[in-house]
Order: C-alpha cells, then sequence, then structure tokens
C-alpha cells in the first residue's frame, strides 16, 4: 500500500487515467497511512473516510466514463482554516468548538469540481497565529524530519503546519494552506515540501477563515513543483463572492515547467543578508545562485531598502485587522458559550477560555494600535511602510528582474516547546524575516526543498515574482528542483 502514498499527484493522475489503479485503492492506502502516523505526527485532527471513499467511488465511475477533472482521484488533505460543508471548520480554535459550516468555501469546490478527494482536516496553529504549529487547540504537530544521531521532536512549521507534514510524511497526495506572512513557505521550508503563496486576488478567500484580509492568501503545499502547479491551477479562479479576487484567466501552470531560463534575470537583495544568519543557508543561497548561472540565466545584485521595516510594520497590520475580524467570535451564534452573569461576562468569558495566549495577544496588540491616539502613530505609519515596501518591489521589476531569490527562512525546524522561542515571542516572529515582505506586497512567493544543513535537515530557497506571474516562478523554481533534487524523510514514526 505504501507504493500508492509514494506516487506523486503527476504519477497518480498518470496511473489513474491509464486505469493501473483506481481512487478507491488509493484512498484506502493514505486513509491506512493516516491510521498508522497520526497518533505520532498529529497532522490531521479530522479524519472523514465514509465521506473520502464515496468520492472516491464518484471518481472511479467518472474515469470509466472518460470524464475526468484535473485533480480526478486524487486524495488531499485540507486546512482547518477552509470551510467545508457539514464538516469540522474551527481554524484549530476552542472558541469554534462544534462549527460545521453549512457552506464551503469557493477553493475547496473548486477543487471537488476537478475531482478531489477529501481525506479531511489538517491541523494548524490558531486562526493561523503562530511560525511553529504549537498554539492549535488540538496540540502541536511534529515534523516528520529529525535531526541526525538526535531524537528530539521538531515543529513543522506555521501556520500551515499540519499541511506541510502531512505532505512531508506521504499522508496525502497535496494539501491546501494559506499564507499570511510566510505560513506556506516557511513549513514548506522545514519539511522538504514546495509551498507556493500565490499573487493576492489570484485564489478566492470567500469560506476561508480569516486571520488579516489584506494579506490572506490560499496556495498549495505539495511534494514537487508540478504537483504545486496542478493544485493552484485547481484552487484559482475570480470570485464573485470575493471582491478582492482579481478576473484573470487561470494559466496552465504546468505548461511552464522545464521552460529555459536562459536570458532571464534573477535579482539577489542585499538587504536579505541579515546579521547572524546560518552559514548553511548563506552557503545554500549562493549555491542556489550558481545553478541560475549554469541554467544561462543573469544574477543582478539589486536593493530593496525597506526590507528592514517589514517585519514590524506586519507585526502592526496583521494583528490590527485581526482584532477586527475576531470579534465576531463571542459566544452568541455558534462555536463556544461560557455563560455569564450578564452578556458582557459572557463576552468576556467566552473570549478569554476560547482563544489561546497567542491570539489573545495579538487581539490586544491590534487593538492598541487602532485606538483613540494610537491609530496615526502606529497603523497609518506601518500602511505608509506598506507602500514603500510594495514601491520597492516596483523599481526592481520594472527595471527588468524576473524574479528575485532568496532564503526561505533564517534557519532549519527547531524544536518543539523551544526555550527560548517561548520566553521572546519576537523570536518566533522572526522566522518570517524573509517572507513577510511578498504578502506586504502583494506579491507571489515559493519556497524550494534545495538542500540539508549540517544537521540533516532540510532548507528551502524562495524565489518571488511579479504580480500574477506565478508561472515564471513554477519555470524558476524547477531549475533548484533539478539540480537539488527533492528530499524525504527517514520513516520513524
Amino acid at each position: 500500500m505504501s507504493e500508492l502514498t509514494n506516487l506523486t499527484i503527476a504519477e497518480a493522475r498518470t496511473k489513474l487515467l491509464g486505469k493501473e489503479i483506481n481512487s478507491v485503492e488509493l484512498t484506502d492506502a493514505y486513509l491506512a497511512a493516516i491510521e498508522e502516523a497520526n497518533k505520532s505526527l498529529n497532522a490531521f485532527i479530522e479524519v472523514t473516510p465514509d465521506h473520502a471513499q464515496t468520492m472516491a467511488k464518484a471518481s472511479d465511475a467518472k474515469i470509466a466514463k472518460g470524464d475526468v477533472g484535473d485533480l480526478e482521484g486524487i486524495p488531499i488533505g485540507i486546512k482547518d482554516l477552509f470551510g467545508t460543508r457539514d464538516t469540522h471548520t474551527q481554524a484549530c480554535s476552542h472558541i469554534l468548538d462544534g462549527f460545521k459550516p453549512k457552506y464551503e468555501s469557493t477553493v475547496t469546490q473548486n477543487m471537488w469540481d476537478d475531482g478531489a478527494v477529501m481525506l479531511g482536516k489538517l491541523n494548524m496553529d490558531e486562526f493561523a497565529m503562530g511560525s511553529s504549529n504549537e498554539t492549535s487547540y488540538y496540540g502541536a504537530v511534529t515534523n516528520p524530519w529529525k535531526a541526525q544521531g538526535d531524537d528530539t521532536a521538531l515543529v513543522p512549521g506555521g501556520s500551515s503546519g499540519g499541511s506541510a507534514a502531512a505532505v512531508a510524511a506521504h499522508l496525502c497526495a497535496g494539501a491546501t494552506a494559506t499564507d499570511t506572512g510566510g505560513s506556506i513557505r516557511q513549513p514548506a521550508a522545514f519539511t522538504g515540501t514546495v509551498g507556493i503563496k500565490p499573487t493576492y486576488g489570484r485564489c478566492s478567500r470567500w469560506g476561508v477563515v480569516a486571520f488579516a484580509s489584506s494579506l490572506d492568501q490560499a496556495g498549495p503545499i505539495a511534494r514537487d513543483v508540478r504537483d504545486a502547479a496542478i493544485l493552484l491551477k485547481s484552487m484559482a479562479s475570480v470570485d464573485a463572492k470575493d471582491t478582492t479576487s482579481v478576473d484573470l484567466p487561470v494559466p496552465d501552470y504546468e505548461a511552464a515547467i522545464g521552460q529555459s531560463m536562459k536570458g532571464k534575470k534573477i535579482g539577489i537583495p542585499k538587504e536579505y543578508r541579515i546579521e547572524g544568519m546560518a552559514q548553511d543557508i548563506e552557503a545554500l543561497w549562493q549555491q542556489g545562485i550558481q545553478w541560475y548561472k549554469d541554467a544561462g540565466a543573469e544574477i543582478v545584485d539589486i536593493s530593496l531598502p525597506h526590507t528592514k521595516y517589514a517585519l514590524p510594520a506586519y507585526y502592526i497590520v496583521a494583528p490590527a485587522e485581526a482584532s477586527s475580524n475576531l470579534a465576531r467570535y463571542d459566544g452568541v451564534k455558534y462555536g463556544l458559550r461560557v455563560t455569564g452573569d450578564d452578556i458582557t461576562d459572557m463576552y468576556e468569558k467566552t473570549r478569554s477560555e476560547g482563544f489561546g495566549d497567542e491570539v489573545q495577544r495579538r487581539i490586544m496588540i491590534g487593538t492598541y494600535v487602532l485606538s483613540s491616539g494610537y491609530y496615526d502613530a502606529y497603523y497609518l505609519r506601518a500602511q505608509r511602510v506598506r507602500t514603500l515596501i510594495k514601491q520597492d518591489f516596483e523599481n526592481v521589476f520594472n527595471q527588468g528582474i524576473d524574479a528575485i531569490l532568496t532564503p526561505a527562512t533564517p534557519s532549519s525546524a527547531f524544536a518543539i516547546g523551544d526555550e527560548e522561542m517561548a520566553a521572546d515571542p519576537v523570536k518566533m516572529f522572526l522566522n518570517d524575516i524573509f517572507t513577510v515582505t511578498v504578502n506586504m506586497a502583494g506579491l507571489p512567493g515559493i519556497s524550494v526543498p534545495a538542500g540539508l544543513d549540517n544537521k540533516g535537515l532540510p532548507l528551502g530557497l524562495q524565489l518571488i515574482g511579479k504580480p500574477f506571474e506565478e508561472e515564471m516562478l513554477f519555470q524558476a523554481s524547477h531549475v533548484i528542483e533539478q539540480a537539488a533534487g527533492t528530499f524525504a524523510p527517514k520513516r520513524w514514526w
């Protein structure tokens, strides 16, 4: 059965269409893998075997008739942030206990229309707030990777840690994820998987639990670049229910893979060489530069001068939007309700018991920066910085740069319960230092596995592209994948 779960989406698709395998047996293989591994990894918080088998049987019937979608019969996992009709959707928060929506998110509906099979819902940081998947009400996810000679349990990154861990451990063929400040790309880098955050507006946000509405964007996590391209094509669409979605044709991203990089310009921003950056990260970055030279691309040194302000500006804008979005969770209409002496007491008790520490921290920060007397000093200033960051990228791309190459993370995966991270939330925030600029500017970014560090843990390189030019990211990231190869953890679970 494990041979089936080792197939990539592209490989499984070929075998399904060739009737060498069927979706029911492929789905059963994944369900068996989840049953065996999930107690160790905690990647899935809800498994839907009956629903999955029903969907798989429907796909087999369609394949028999020759009526197939782009993901026909492919079993996938869904991050718990996406609304799935009549199925657990709680953003991994206690405050949404028991919530099962009567609607389907646009992204997941697109995938079901294309024939995908839902295996269940994936763990994540509560309300997507975190960089380690330790803030989930359902407990931390364990990275399937371990350092050489060390049995310490590692984080998979966050907030899409369940998605990344499940894909890396072959518990699903691919997974949906979301990225507000790096929550697709950082966990992808930590787990040796491919994760792409598309341009803001490329995928509908309708039916996705909101964290920071001007930053959130859905995207896939997959085992390789081709699978990521297949998934994104299915996920992306314009949507009348989301006014921020953009009415542009969805390209055949898969067709861009393998095209020549000869004559393309790859920008290297000097501001991403941060103080104290691990030598392994710097060496990998230089290796990536050489791979592009070997592929015929031109390497150009560039400057993004406002990069140093991105992280503090992000941690003003994102909590501000979160404090507004999360005001709806009060125990009145759905989810957790803790009774009190009056309605105000009920609000206070419900929210204090329902939200975890990290979510409460960000709500308080957001409420503070939006309050009278501080709005101009913090929030408006952060928005002005955001405009300058966007202009930095526009200036670079106007100079003919096709894509920008940077590290994806400042380190490899760290230990669950790391004392330094727990004692100082800012250290955790610094995990997003290479990724938040992309969200602040609304650009597409992809993380691709590029090598292993001196502990044998995966590291990723990030490519940043022009708005709605994800095709270039798939084209360029394939160069890294071809040179570096793909990476899988040694099985221990």
